[in-house]
């Protein structure tokens, strides 16, 4: 950690930014999603440093905010790793196989859902449907697109990702 970073891995740049973000819309009704949104972008999640900031700037309480961070599934107050992995648990998805699907990335990543590796590569989550059906079982990793998937599939999928 340098001295222009925080706990959290934030630079001044970073704090800077929030702050504008945060004055953009202190007397804008219904401003907390919008800047949760904005400083996401920001950080690339929403570190407990980061809430407690927009929490005084907008003068809305802790518990407000994690109620609204935890019930939207688009914010995250975890590091994403630079590849996304998004197992399917859809229903057409679930009853093919991609139950099995998540427990091989799991095993072979070392991580659970939510998480991300130590080298900040790869993070893993679970999500309701892609809108590919007909292809299910269906990952995404970050924009692309895999389906008809086994769980012996996963390790020639995390390779070419590796090799990026």
């Amino acid at each position: 950690m340098n001295e222009n970073e925080c706990c959290c891995g934030c630079t001044d740049v970073n704090s800077s930014k929030l702050t504008e973000i945060i004055a953009k819309y202190v007397d804008t009704r219904g401003a907390l999603i919008p800047v949760l949104h904005e400083a996401q972008e920001v950080y690339g999640y929403l570190p407990e440093t980061v809430l407690k900031k927009i929490s005084d700037g907008l003068n809305v309480p802790m518990a407000e905010i994690y109620g609204v961070v935890t019930f939207y599934t688009q914010f995250s107050l975890n590091p994403k790793g630079r590849f996304k992995i998004n197992v399917c648990m859809g229903t057409a998805c679930y009853v093919k196989g991609s139950g099995d699907i998540l427990e091989a990335f799991r095993k072979k990543l070392g991580i659970d859902v939510g998480q991300c590796t130590e080298d900040g590569k790869f993070s893993l989550d679970a999500c309701r449907c892609i809108g590919a059906c007909g292809l299910a079982p269906v990952i995404m990793i970050n924009d692309d697109v895999h389906g008809r998937l086994l769980p012996e599939d996963v390790d020639g999928i995390l390779e070419k990702y590796e090799e990026l």
